[in-house]
C-alpha cells in the first residue's frame, strides 16, 4: 500500500522545536553540578560523577584575575601572600560574589565538556530549597554566561532523593535530610514534589566555626577553618561514642602570639558542636510536625535518609533516631547524593519540567 506523504501543517512545524532539541542533546555533553557552598561535583551524561573539587578560587588581589580554582586553590587558604586572595564565592548555599561564581562555574564546564563537542551542553544545578527567585536568578545567570545552552534548577532535598534511590513519584512519604556545607535541606516528599520543606542556614561551615570559637574561648588558641575541619572529621560526633579520643591541635596562642600545640577531646568537641547539630535537629523537628497523617504513617516504617557531607559526622543518625524515635538511614554514599540525583534527572528532564517548583531558563 502506497503511504501518503506527511501534510506539511501546524503540527509538523510545532513538533520541529522539541525535536531539535533533542538532536542538539544528542551532540551535547549533558552535566549536572551540585554547586555546594564547600564543595561542588559535576555529572556528565553517560559518564557519572567526573570531578570533586572545593568551591575556592584564587584571585588576584584587586582584581577579578582568576589564578586557581578548585582543590589547588583550597590549598591556599589562609596560606596567601598580599598579592593572592582565596575565597569562596558562595556563602550559605547562594551566590555571594557573581563574577567569581561564573568564573568557577566557567572552569567546572570546560574542564568536563568535550571541547570537540560543537553544542554547549544543557545544565542541572541543585540549588537549596530555601533561595529567592532573585537568588535562583544570580545562579541560571551565572551558569549562562559560563557557557550553558540551557539551564535547569532543581531543589537540593529533591535531587539528594532522587540521588539516593527514594521512591519520589510513589504516593507515599519520603524524607530527607541533607546536610552541606553551608545549609542542611530537610523536606517531606510525595508523587515527585515536595509537601514541605525546611531550609536552614546551618551546616559543614557552622560546625568548623563553633570549633574554631571553642579554641579560641576556652583555650586562647586561634585555629585555620582548614584545621578546624580536620578537627570535626578526625574526632567530632553528635552523640556519645563507646571509646572517646583525642588529638593534638596546633595554632597560634592569642596571649603570647606564638605558635602553640594542645591535646583536645572528642567530648569537648561534641559539646562544642552542640548548637549548630541541635539546630538540625530541630528543623527534623519541625519538618515532621508539619507532616500529613498519611505520611507520617509512611515514615514510621520507611524512616528517613540522612546526606550530604554532614551525614558523616558521627552518631549524628543515632542522635536523630533518639529524638525523633523514628529509623534513621545514612545514604551509601552521602556526599555524592546531590550529583547522583542531578544525573538521573539528565535522562528525564521532562519529568523536571513537570516536577513542581522546577526552574528553567534558555
Amino acid at each position: 500500500m502506497q503511504q501518503s506523504m506527511p501534510s506539511f501543517n501546524l503540527t509538523f512545524f510545532s513538533g520541529i522545536f522539541p525535536m531539535l532539541g533533542r538532536i542538539l542533546g544528542m551532540f551535547s555533553n549533558d552535566i549536572g553540578i551540585d554547586l555546594g557552598t564547600a564543595n561542588s561535583r559535576v555529572y556528565v551524561r553517560d559518564r557519572g560523577i567526573v570531578l570533586r573539587e572545593p568551591s575556592v578560587v584564587a584571585i588576584q588581589s584587586g582584581t577579578n584575575r582568576v589564578l586557581a580554582v578548585g582543590e589547588e586553590a583550597k590549598r591556599m587558604l589562609g596560606r596567601t601572600p598580599g598579592s593572592i586572595v582565596a575565597i569562596r564565592p558562595l556563602k550559605s548555599g547562594v551566590i555571594a560574589d557573581f563574577e567569581i561564581t561564573e568564573a568557577m562555574l566557567r572552569y567546572f564546564i570546560r574542564k568536563v565538556h568535550n571541547r570537540r563537542a560543537m553544542v554547549r551542553p544543557r545544565v542541572i544545578i541543585a540549588v537549596p530549597s530555601g533561595i529567592t527567585e532573585v537568588e535562583k536568578r544570580a545562579v541560571k545567570d551565572s551558569a549562562t554566561h559560563a557557557g550553558a545552552r540551557e539551564v535547569y534548577l532543581i531543589e537540593e532535598p529533591m535531587a539528594a532523593a532522587i540521588g539516593v534511590g527514594l521512591p519520589v513519584q510513589e504516593p507515599a512519604g519520603n524524607m530527607i535530610v541533607d546536610i552541606g556545607g553551608g545549609t542542611t535541606e530537610v523536606a517531606l516528599i510525595s508523587l515527585a514534589g515536595i509537601v514541605f520543606s525546611r531550609s536552614v542556614r546551618v551546616g559543614g561551615d557552622e560546625m568548623d566555626e563553633a570549633i574554631v570559637q571553642h579554641m579560641k574561648r576556652v583555650y586562647n588558641l586561634m585555629i585555620g577553618e582548614r584545621t578546624a575541619e580536620e578537627v570535626k572529621m578526625t574526632i567530632g560526633s553528635a552523640y556519645p561514642m563507646g571509646e572517646e579520643t583525642a588529638m593534638e591541635v596546633k595554632g597560634r596562642d592569642l596571649v603570647a602570639g606564638l605558635p602553640k600545640t594542645l591535646t583536645i577531646t572528642s567530648e569537648e568537641i561534641r559539646e562544642a558542636l552542640q548548637e549548630p547539630v541541635s539546630t538540625i535537629v530541630e528543623a527534623v523537628r519541625i519538618t515532621l510536625e508539619r507532616c500529613p497523617p498519611e505520611l507520617s504513617a509512611d515514615l514510621v516504617d520507611r524512616g528517613l535518609i540522612v546526606a550530604g557531607g554532614g551525614a558523616l559526622l558521627r552518631g549524628l543518625d543515632k542522635l536523630v533516631a533518639e529524638q525523633t524515635g523514628l529509623p534513621v538511614h545514612v545514604a551509601d554514599d552521602p556526599l555524592s547524593a546531590v550529583a547522583e540525583g542531578t544525573g538521573v534527572v539528565l535522562h528525564e528532564l521532562n519529568f523536571l519540567r513537570k516536577m513542581a517548583g522546577s526552574d528553567t531558563t534558555s
